[in-house]
């Protein structure tokens, strides 16, 4: 029965990691759910969690999920801050949601050292520097 259950993946969202001011005026990094579309996102989930070596020693960081209800179209929520030391590991989220009644989901691999404070881009919707991927 599950393998007649078709889950696709939508062009347009992605997840976006920023260099911003935190509360108390700090530069922080945050990670975003991004909806470039013109759809609602609802039920939207994310799981995240973080793997790799550092220092010839595996590390894992816990595995969390966030549920983010609804995004607006053309719009971003934010997931969760990230600590820069973990930018030496692999990162995943995984984000499913529903839009236009159909169920969508897709895995989002950011690799060791991809996201480099020195080498941002700038994430449109948020008007920020920052690693996006799509």
């Amino acid at each position: 029965m599950l393998k007649d259950i078709i889950i696709e993946s939508m062009e347009g969202v992605g997840i976006a990691v920023v260099h911003e001011f935190g509360d108390h005026m700090e530069m922080v990094w945050n990670v975003y759910a991004i909806n470039y579309t013109h759809y609602m996102l609802e039920g939207v989930l994310v799981s995240t969690k973080g793997y790799g070596i550092i220092d010839g020693i595996d590390k894992t960081t816990t595995a969390l999920r966030h549920f983010l209800d609804k995004i607006e179209p053309l719009s971003y929520l934010k997931i969760e801050p990230i600590q820069e030391e973990l930018f030496a590991l692999t990162n995943e989220f995984w984000m499913s949601y529903y839009a236009e009644g159909k169920m969508y989901e897709k895995k989002y691999i950011i690799d060791p050292g991809s996201i480099n404070p020195e080498k941002t881009e700038n994430v449109s919707l948020l008007n920020k520097q920052g690693y996006l991927q799509i």
